[in-house]
């Protein structure tokens, strides 16, 4: 346990996940009795359904990416872009949750990491956009207005920051 722990003045790279970032965010001393004392919040209920919707998801996408093409709940929406071709993507080296995209800040000595469900790219503009998949059974529609949803408007602020690095 003591290798998530950080100490300070040590000489490795401290990993420092966007998850704990948000738990940093969110609770100040939530974040230090975790990651310097090693006292961990209870986990979270698991979503088996989120998960397998995520899974489906990254698959139906990759299924386009691979012909290039945009996917038919794009063009639905009147999203003018394509999944992003990338090998980070292709291999799943962004996706793995304990490897993911990374920087090393050479000034903090901080590794930040996230693992990435996708990218896409705008046809016009080329610019990439950053996608995580969420599965919910709201009825109502979905958006990212509401108090509890700041986690994810962070989670993908970091990925963008950790993409721009």
């Amino acid at each position: 346990m003591t290798k998530k722990l950080y100490i300070p003045g040590a000489n490795t790279p401290f990993e420092l996940s966007r998850s704990k970032i948000d738990l940093f965010m969110e609770c100040p001393k939530c974040f230090y009795l975790d990651r310097r004392i090693g006292i961990q919040r209870p986990p979270g209920y698991p979503f088996s359904l989120n998960n397998a919707v995520d899974a489906l998801l990254k698959k139906e996408f990759d299924y386009y990416r691979e012909k290039e093409l945009p996917h038919p709940l794009m063009q639905e929406n009147q999203i003018n872009a394509v999944p992003y071709q990338n090998e980070n993507l292709h291999n799943q080296t962004w996706r793995f949750n304990r490897k993911g995209i990374r920087y090393l800040d050479k000034n903090t000595n901080l590794e930040i990491f996230g693992s990435i469900d996708d990218l896409w790219i705008d046809n016009d503009t080329k610019e990439i956009m950053v996608v995580d998949y969420k599965a919910t059974s709201k009825k109502d529609e979905v958006s990212l207005d509401a108090d509890w949803q700041i986690s994810y408007k962070r989670q993908v602020e970091v990925y963008q920051w950790l993409l721009r690095k």
